[in-house]
């Protein structure tokens, strides 16, 4: 039967399972493109966009709906690649329960 730890051990975890969440969210950077690259969106882990680069071949005064959706489209983009690294970077940290506890570990 695994042992449980006791509630400053839990709460220790807890605190280095955030602090390493953290320190992968710092870490990661993406960039979301939209019309072949005429739009550009830089963001980083916590979603915060960092740069937006707009093509001057994207302006069009008559077509300002189309930019509009190539923002749009860019940011989603890179919304999605953050979501992607962070799950593929924090997919080991849950350890064996849902909780993301490894009790057995202990």
């Amino acid at each position: 039967m695994p042992k449980i730890p006791n509630i400053d051990q839990m709460l220790s975890m807890a605190r280095n399972m955030a602090k390493q969440m953290e320190e992968q969210m710092d870490a990661v950077a993406v960039e979301g493109n939209s019309g072949g690259g005429m739009v550009s969106v830089k963001m980083d882990g916590h979603k915060r966009v960092q740069s937006l680069r707009i093509a001057p071949e994207a302006v069009d005064r008559a077509d300002i709906e189309m930019l509009q959706d190539l923002v749009v489209a860019a940011l989603n983009d890179a919304q999605a690649k953050v979501e992607e690294k962070l799950k593929s970077g924090l997919g080991g940290m849950g350890g064996g329960l849902p909780g993301g506890f490894p009790f057995g570990a202990l």
